[in-house]
């Protein structure tokens, strides 16, 4: 049995009846305007822009276009491989020849992208409705490819990007590396500066007390309960062999939070 393309946006919560899809093709210029296409080495800035120029014409492209744009790259045949869901916050220039709207990527799909392939109906019509491509087949999803751990010095996460990390299979090394630590780990809310300064000791990996953050978004802590998650961003400050005594980490944890002053300007109650 065929799984269309409805079945993964009814379970991301994106409304056909708000969507498009643009399918691109790889091609360095379009002679028929002279402007500058994208290549497989565009970056994702430059196709990005490249989505967000559109025509001013309402028979190429909608005169009111909706919220959410699937952008599909075209793979062999009538393939198309997803690349990112952008959110639409309206045109910014019209030109008469050329519009241009203000477009940013969303998390929506953002663990299919590149995996997802489905099969499209047309090879010569570059967009869709979301209804129309909701019917398309879904031809392939792929193996995410693995994440490489950066190393605990170079460790910094945003709250989604830690929640990506203790969920997501592309980071399974990341895992397994923070659960070969006990240590030192600080949080920064981004909004205020302020830090927290905790630890994982005792029977308590990092990985284990950084899933509790993760849930929670406060692991239990008093001051980190009065506050929204989302803007907190976590480090290591220090790690140390499971076999460290706990005297020592909790020495440790006491020097950072002297040093940092987390206690008195900071988010540590004690």
């Amino acid at each position: 049995m065929t799984l269309p393309l409805a079945s993964i946006l009814q379970a991301t919560g994106i409304d056909p009846n708000d969507a498009l899809a643009i399918r691109h093709v790889f091609i360095p210029l379009h002679e028929d305007t002279n402007s500058t296409g994208i290549t497989p080495s565009s970056t994702d800035a430059e196709i990005l822009t490249y989505t967000s120029h559109q025509s001013s014409d309402s028979r190429r492209f909608p005169l009111h276009p909706p919220r959410f744009w699937l952008v599909f790259i075209r793979e062999g045949g009538r393939q198309a491989r997803l690349w990112r869901v952008v959110e639409n916050h309206g045109e910014t220039s019209n030109d008469g020849v050329r519009r241009i709207f203000q477009l940013t990527e969303t998390d929506l799909l953002s663990d299919l992208a590149g995996r997802l392939v489905i099969g499209w109906d047309s090879a010569r019509t570059w967009w869709v409705k979301g209804t129309t491509v909701a019917r398309y087949p879904v031809e392939t999803i792929a193996d995410a490819e693995p994440i490489a751990f950066p190393g605990f010095d170079q460790l910094i996460l945003s709250y989604p990007q830690l929640q990506a990390v203790i969920r997501e299979p592309t980071f399974a090394s990341w895992r397994t590396a923070l659960s070969s630590v006990k240590g030192i780990y600080l949080i920064t809310d981004t909004r205020t500066g302020r830090h927290y300064v905790g630890k994982a000791e005792g029977s308590e990996n990092i990985y284990q007390r950084w899933t509790s953050y993760a849930t929670t978004g406060h692991g239990g802590n008093a001051k980190l309960r009065q506050l929204k998650p989302d803007s907190f961003q976590f480090s290591l400050l220090r790690v140390f062999d499971p076999a460290t005594p706990t005297s020592v980490i909790n020495a440790a944890e006491k020097h950072f939070k002297r040093a940092l002053d987390t206690i008195k300007h900071g988010l540590n109650a004690n």
